[in-house]
């Protein structure tokens, strides 16, 4: 029987020595505006369910999607998806959903609140001028490990500097209050360059993934292009961020085109993140 012990162990305890690696993505969708021309959302969106199939997305946030965007992208049937709409905390108004391959996580719960002084209701904050802003949490657990951790999409403000500021102090917050000690993803086109007070709130809690890849960064740094094929990037406004349980194991910025066409005005970031042995 002394030598069963160990055997048995093992089987007691599957998930005691398991490793967890994914692919996490953040992508700003572009909002579906009739006025974009030939960036319109139906010329865009075969684009970019291509894209996400080809790069295996695991996890992806997205920001500025409606709600028929994202219905467009439930196509992708691997994948399922919670987040709420900003303007009723139902479908209205721009989301930032969160979607999880079926086959690799279980959700356990999830939620979503506002960036202002009243986040448990649809609300505009601080000094933002023109709109209601919205994070959407949820808890996985990796079915083959399970292990748990949480993920965390936001969108911040593009025009009020105090909103900026007021949701990244929020956002550090909430996400440490919904993780505990849980692993946590933060996933987000935060409209704040490096230098900014948000990112420095952020990063004074959380590790840039970009800053922390154990490859060197692939693409540029900016994320936003504005739809211009063939002119640099402007500024870098996408983020994934993780907790120190998580190492990152490559991080890029990715400028697929199609047609000479982007399928959104900004580049999906994504990782690959790993959740080392225990």
């Amino acid at each position: 029987m002394r030598y069963l012990a160990l055997p048995l162990l093992l089987l007691l305890t599957p998930f005691a020595f398991a490793q967890v690696d994914f692919n996490v993505a953040t992508y700003n969708l572009r909002y579906d505006n009739p006025n974009d021309g030939k960036n319109v959302w139906p010329a865009r969106r075969d684009a970019m369910r291509a894209l996400v199939r080809y790069h295996g997305f695991d996890l992806w946030g997205t920001q500025e999607g409606l709600e028929n965007q994202l219905a467009d992208l439930d196509a992708l049937s691997d994948y399922g998806r919670v987040g709420a709409g900003r303007d009723d905390g139902k479908q209205a108004g721009e989301h930032s959903a969160i979607f999880y391959r079926r086959e690799r996580f279980a959700l356990e719960d999830h939620g979503d609140f506002w960036f202002s002084a009243t986040p448990e209701q649809p609300s505009m904050g601080w000094d933002a001028r023109c709109c209601k802003r919205i994070a959407t949490w949820a808890r996985l657990r990796d079915k083959a490990s399970g292990e748990r951790f949480v993920v965390l999409n936001a969108h911040f403000d593009h025009e009020g500097v105090v909103a900026r500021r007021e949701s990244a102090r929020l956002l550090v917050e909430r996400g440490h209050a919904l993780a505990g000690a849980l692993p946590l993803i933060v996933l987000g086109d935060l409209n704040s360059t490096p230098d900014s007070e948000a990112y420095a709130t952020i990063s004074a809690a959380l590790r840039d993934a970009r800053a922390i890849s154990q490859t060197p960064a692939y693409g540029p740094l900016e994320t936003f292009n504005g739809f211009n094929i063939g002119k640099p990037a402007e500024e870098r406004i996408d983020y994934i961020f993780v907790s120190p349980q998580w190492q990152v194991l490559r991080y890029a910025v990715l400028t697929d085109s199609i047609d000479a066409r982007y399928p959104s005005d900004h580049f999906p970031v994504v990782a690959r993140v790993r959740l080392p042995a225990r």
